[in-house]
C-alpha cells in the first residue's frame, strides 16, 4: 500500500475567527467552501478547517467540544525568512510561542499557535 498526504481537517471552534487567521492574517487562499468546511491552498497537501459542531453532526466523529490543553501534532509552513514572517505575524498581534531558532541541522524554526491552540511551526525548508 502507497499512502499520499492529500489533506489535514482541523477541528475547531470559533468559524469566523479561525477563517480570519488562517485566510488573513497567514494569507492562505481559499480553494474551495461548503458551509463551515474550508480547504487551503497550501502546496502539495490541503490545509482544512471545520467546525467540531459539524464534524459531530455531518460526519458523526466524536470530536471533543474543545480543544485539548496539550498538543499532539504541529502544522508546517516553509518560508524564506522566518525572522521576517515571525516579525510580520508579530505586527498583527498573534502571539509568538517560540521565537526563530536555528537548529543544528540548520534549519531555522519559530512557533505561533491558531485561535484552537493548534502549534503552528514557522520553518525554512530542511534540503
Amino acid at each position: 500500500m502507497k499512502l499520499a498526504m492529500k489533506y489535514i481537517i482541523l477541528y475547531v471552534n470559533d468559524f469566523e475567527k479561525t477563517m480570519h487567521f488562517y485566510k488573513d492574517i497567514l494569507g492562505l487562499t481559499v480553494k474551495m467552501q461548503q458551509g463551515t468546511y474550508v480547504e487551503f491552498d497550501t502546496g502539495s497537501t490541503t490545509l482544512s478547517i471545520n467546525t467540531r459542531q459539524s464534524a459531530k453532526e455531518e460526519i458523526g466523529l466524536d470530536v471533543p467540544d474543545s480543544s485539548s490543553s496539550t498538543q499532539t501534532f504541529e502544522v508546517g509552513f516553509v518560508v524564506e525568512d522566518v525572522p521576517a514572517a515571525i516579525d510580520k505575524l508579530r505586527s498583527q498581534g498573534i502571539s509568538i510561542i517560540k521565537e526563530p531558532v536555528t537548529k543544528p541541522w540548520g534549519q531555522t524554526v519559530a512557533y505561533i499557535a491558531d485561535p484552537d491552540g493548534h502549534y503552528i511551526e514557522i520553518c525554512t525548508s530542511i534540503e
